[in-house]
């Protein structure tokens, strides 16, 4: 039995099996497989300790991804070592943040990024110095104890400076057994993963197929056009996926229209709300593919929801119902099992705290040991689950509560817009003012009055738009989701500037 979740990577079965289509390499695209996959990790294992490194001592990965990123990542895990990947679209000062909290002696880099490492910190670059580092042979795997860390994963910081999110061997192991057993159907599949590594969701899929010795195609970052492209050319069966990703590859209607995506079983969407135009328009262009709508947090996990127990087909939407080992309610003020309220859950992935913030950790989890997540859901009559929103993302017009995701929901129900984007004003008079940001489809004629008509005629009217800016695409945060705080900013920023205007 595997735990340490650094030999989640191994040759044990078929092992000159494609593990890794190394994409990152676009021209050459090399197939590296289980075997050259587990000897990369061994080698990288017994570098890290000739290097000097002991138990329990952190180690960053600061790079687009690549076979190597992974081959550092299990290494490192391997050798008893903690990994802090970085999110490499931080500014500096977040950077040199993320790796003095950490206390990390080593950091991976890639030559983009070399220069953005602060001085006095050794690094080792991925390419020939990465390849002079290395010391392949066998390596015994350290035997962690049973809350031992692994990694360190940092949120992405919408308000303040990051947090460190500490996740233990065991109950990422506990994760992997859970979403082999409900998720990978069969070890031939392709997952096509092109979020960045240093996220849950990419690190996720990454650790549950290679355990499951399926074949990932791994791209050095998303860009629509290479994310489409990659699926016929590697003949990629399962998509992986936040969302706001699948809505730009949706647009790029002539590149669609050239390439048969017919062997695509699975679109898996996390991380993010969805919604049923993007379901319909998802189907249309995959159209022998299953839509899995997933749902996971960073200081909790993945594994959330899956199946219902009775085996009742899972709505459009819907998250799903719990999985067995994970505790969850919804909380509404005194009211620990409403039907819509804040999640909590507590299940064996979740974080020990916060790394060097007991007061925050104390904020994020209760006393009785479940996560608050500031996620908003509500639970239907036969126990799914169902995204409303961010507790922090909900503001009151007049004092009715307006729900960004509901509002986003209705606006990109109109056949001319992609994406949509609600955002909440300072008002004098309404409390707040709804601002939109709106993508519209290629091609399409589109004007605000358009856009609010279409709200009102679908959602109660202090939930329409009060102003409509339009963007050929809506931004991005690190996480491949839209930046709310940025389009927040910006709408505040242009109300501020038609007030003075009218001086």
């Amino acid at each position: 039995m595997r735990i340490n979740l650094g030999d989640l990577v191994d040759r044990s079965k078929d092992p000159d099996r494609p593990a890794i289509i190394d994409a990152a390499d676009w021209e050459a695209a090399p197939e590296r497989s289980h075997r050259w996959l587990d000897e990369r990790v061994r080698a990288a294992a017994r570098a890290l300790l000739a290097r000097g490194l002991r138990r329990g001592e952190r180690i960053a990965v600061f790079a687009a991804n690549s076979a190597d990123w992974l081959a550092v990542y299990f290494g490192a895990m391997r050798a008893g070592l903690i990994v802090v990947p970085v999110n490499w679209r931080f500014p500096d000062e977040t950077v040199a943040h993320v790796l003095r909290d950490s206390g990390s002696r080593l950091v991976f880099v890639d030559e983009a990024r070399r220069h953005r490492v602060p001085d006095g910190l050794p690094t080792v670059e991925f390419g020939p110095d990465f390849e002079a580092f290395l010391d392949p042979g066998n390596f015994q795997t350290v035997a962690p104890g049973p809350d031992e860390v692994a990694q360190i994963l940092y949120t992405s910081g919408s308000t303040g400076m990051p947090k460190g999110v500490p996740l233990t061997h065991a109950g990422h192991l506990w994760v992997v057994e859970m979403r082999l057993g409900q998720t990978l159907e069969n070890d031939r599949d392709r997952f096509l993963v092109a979020a960045p590594l240093y996220h849950m969701n990419a690190l996720a899929s990454a650790k549950f197929l290679l355990s499951g010795h399926a074949s990932m195609v791994l791209l050095a970052q998303f860009t629509a056009q290479r994310y489409l492209e990659a699926i016929p050319r590697f003949g990629c069966t399962r998509l992986t996926s936040v969302p706001t990703m699948i809505a730009l590859a949706l647009q790029e209607r002539e590149l669609i229209a050239r390439l048969d995506f017919s062997g695509v079983e699975v679109v898996t969407m996390g991380s993010a709300p969805a919604t049923a135009g993007l379901f319909a328009e998802t189907r249309r262009v995959f159209p022998n593919a299953r839509i899995a709508y997933a749902y996971g947090t960073t200081e909790a996990g993945p594994c959330v929801f899956g199946p219902h127990p009775a085996g009742l087909p899972t709505p459009d939407l819907a998250l799903g119902a719990p999985l067995a080992g994970v505790d969850l309610r919804l909380t509404a003020g005194a009211d620990m099992d409403a039907d819509e309220g804040e999640l909590q859950m507590r299940c064996p992935a979740n974080m020990p705290g916060y790394l060097n913030l007991p007061e925050k950790t104390a904020e994020a989890v209760t006393a009785d040991g479940f996560y608050r997540t500031g996620d908003v859901m509500r639970r239907d009559e036969d126990g799914f689950y169902y995204f409303v929103g961010r507790v922090d993302d909900m503001f009151t017009v007049n004092g009715e509560n307006v729900w960004p995701s509901e509002v986003e929901t209705v606006l990109e129900g109109h056949p001319d817009i992609a994406q949509a984007c609600l955002v909440p004003v300072p008002d004098p008079v309404r409390g707040n003012m709804p601002v939109a940001f709106v993508a519209a489809r290629p091609g399409a004629r589109l004007d605000a009055d358009a856009v609010k008509a279409h709200a009102l005629a679908e959602a109660p009217a202090y939930m329409h738009p009060r102003r409509v800016h339009f963007l050929a695409e809506l931004p991005l945060a690190s996480t491949n989701k839209v930046d709310r705080a940025l389009l927040a900013q910006r709408a505040q920023s242009a109300e501020a500037e038609d007030a003075d205007a009218a001086l």
